[in-house]
């Protein structure tokens, strides 16, 4: 095949791989932007003031994934790696007195309330301290300590914590969660002034996660914006990063 100019106009496929095992991670093919910086400064011995001799120093680097549709296994690489199947989540909730004195409280499925947290207020008045409604909670039932407190057919507003056993993922972030490095693979394709099409591989032999996360949340304007970036790292062998275009893979 002959070779030509090419040009890319493609984000990347990611494959996330755990650097110790080679192990998959994350294939992840919804970004809306992938980048690889790689910058490496020379420092000079001047003569007479002016640059002589050039030393280079040490590469640096670091690899972007950004994304607005993303698998929320991806928010795992900023802790240890590890997706939990339990979690706990608050609930704000209008309950209809059935029995005077008392309120009724019927967790989800795979729920339990957490003793301690269930809050009581008339309806309108949640989150005033001054308008708790005072009582005790078991059993799904919370019973107040004055019964005329809750009336017959009246509505109270009810704050608690559930603690869900499954049926959710988790990810927890810590600074004693110690993530691990990983081994990337960018893989998208050039197009040749020729029209041929030739796989186009980048490859970070030792990423290491920088655990920076925005998350902004509105109304208006763009959907939510995730990015990701790791810094590029030599591995054991001295690598840091390749740049492969397959010809084999040519279309």
């Amino acid at each position: 095949m002959s070779e030509s100019n090419k040009a890319t106009r493609e984000v990347c496929d990611v494959d996330i791989r755990v650097l110790s095992t080679k192990a998959p991670f994350l294939w992840f093919d919804t970004a809306n932007t992938t980048t690889t910086n790689i910058k490496g400064d020379s420092t000079y011995a001047t003569k007479k003031g002016a640059k002589s001799i050039a030393f280079q120093n040490p590469l640096e680097g670091t690899m972007t994934i950004e994304a607005q549709v993303l698998p929320f296994k991806m928010y795992a690489m900023l802790s240890d790696g590890t997706m939990h199947a339990d979690g706990v989540k608050s609930v704000k909730t209008t309950i209809t007195a059935a029995v005077a004195g008392t309120l009724t409280i019927t967790p989800g499925t795979n729920e339990a309330v957490q003793t301690g947290t269930v809050f009581v207020y008339t309806e309108g008045d949640f989150g005033d301290e001054t308008k708790a409604i005072e009582g005790t909670f078991a059993t799904n039932t919370f019973t107040a300590t004055t019964p005329a407190d809750i009336v017959l057919g009246d509505k109270y507003d009810v704050g608690y914590l559930v603690a869900k056993s499954a049926g959710v993922n988790r990810v927890s972030i810590s600074t004693s969660k110690i993530p691990p490095d990983y081994y990337i693979t960018m893989n998208t394709y050039e197009k040749g002034e020729d029209a041929i099409i030739t796989p186009f591989v980048i490859t970070a032999y030792k990423a290491s996660i920088q655990r920076n996360l925005d998350m902004s949340f509105a109304s208006s304007g763009d959907p939510t914006s995730v990015t990701l970036t790791f810094d590029l790292l030599e591995d054991k062998d001295g690598n840091m990063i390749d740049i492969l275009e397959d010809t084999d893979e040519a279309e």
